[in-house]
């Protein structure tokens, strides 16, 4: 049995999705995270403040939100369009709009998570991700199209 191009990418997207929620567990808090990033960063900058280097941790976790729903949308919009071609905006809609969800789906998992918080703010930095990649994906696309003389 051969699987369809969409099959595929929803199958990634939802690999993808468990990835993020296995990210979302206490493993990967702040907490833990900083007993390995906090001495790269001191290693990489020695002469940099323990406040600075907090500061840098923490911006680190956030463009790591940005990352991963930047990857799990470009996935979802892959598995909507299957084997079509080009651009569609209610591919990109729908891509963001499954990303907000799962999204805000995984704040709520992290407010029973004792050592992390459920935050809006990441739910919106999550979302942005998801509206950048599909923005990168329209480019793209645009600048395919000029280039070829679609």
């Amino acid at each position: 049995m051969r699987l369809s191009t969409a099959a595929k990418y929803w199958i990634v997207s939802a690999v993808w999705a468990a990835v993020i929620s296995i990210l979302s567990t206490d493993t990967f808090s702040s907490d833990n995270t900083s007993r390995f990033i906090l001495p790269m960063l001191r290693w990489l900058f020695p002469r940099a403040s323990l406040e600075t280097l907090h500061i840098m941790h923490a911006v680190i976790r956030k463009t790591a939100h940005l990352t991963e729903y930047f990857i799990l949308s470009t996935l979802l919009f892959l598995a909507q369009r299957g084997d079509e071609r080009g651009w569609k905006l209610r591919w990109a809609i729908w891509a963001i709009a499954m990303c907000a969800g799962y999204a805000a789906l995984d704040e709520f998992h992290q407010s029973f998570v004792p050592s992390r918080t459920a935050s809006p703010w990441d739910s919106l930095i999550d979302t942005t991700g998801a509206s950048v990649a599909q923005c990168v994906i329209w480019i793209l696309r645009r600048e395919r199209n000029t280039v070829n003389g679609d």
